[in-house]
């Protein structure tokens, strides 16, 4: 029989992944350490370890939650003002932005990041999807999604904010390529 979960051992576990997720988006993948996600949650060092095995299960974990966090604001920004408007929404979010591609980029040579990976790039062929109102596998939404996935990660990576023109201009191209 197993234990029940205790509402106080949910709630620090929660709390350590949120530090770990905020770590991540300040610092990128080096800042997140048990000591440091520790500290952050205001928990004893021994905490890290009882809830996560290993801090590459802390990484994950963080990692799955900050997909999560940006599929859902990608959907309400996707909702609110179409893919251009997501596109013009990318400058607010860059440091939460830069933790997730840094860990997209480093699950390259991770295979359990790769599974969040594929789960963050899916969640996004699902949202352009159905804004295009075609199914995820169609070619043309693959296409819309490479030329917005290629012109959000130089937006965030090389901050090209006076660039936004053109951006916005190759992605209603890539968009109006779709009948």
């Amino acid at each position: 029989m197993t234990p029940a979960i205790q509402p106080r051992g949910i709630r620090r576990r929660a709390d350590l992944l949120r530090a770990a997720v905020q770590l991540l988006t300040e610092g990128g993948f080096a800042a997140v350490t048990h000591r440091a996600v520790a500290q952050r949650a205001d928990l004893p060092l021994a905490a890290t370890t009882y809830y996560f095995a290993s801090r590459d299960q802390l990484l994950a974990q963080a990692f799955s939650l900050l997909v999560e966090d940006e599929l859902t604001a990608l959907r309400h920004a996707v909702t609110a003002g179409g893919l251009l408007g997501a596109l013009e929404e990318l400058p607010h979010q860059r440091l939460r932005q830069l933790g997730l591609w840094e860990l997209y980029v480093h699950a390259g040579r991770d295979p359990e990041l790769q599974q969040i990976a594929r789960a963050w790039s899916d969640g996004c062929l699902v949202i352009i999807a159905d804004f295009l109102h075609l199914p995820p596998d169609d070619l043309r939404v693959q296409l819309v999604y490479a030329t917005f996935d290629a012109l959000w990660l130089e937006h965030v990576v090389e901050e090209r904010h006076s660039d936004l023109s053109t951006a916005r201009a190759l992605l209603a191209f890539a968009i109006a390529a779709v009948p």
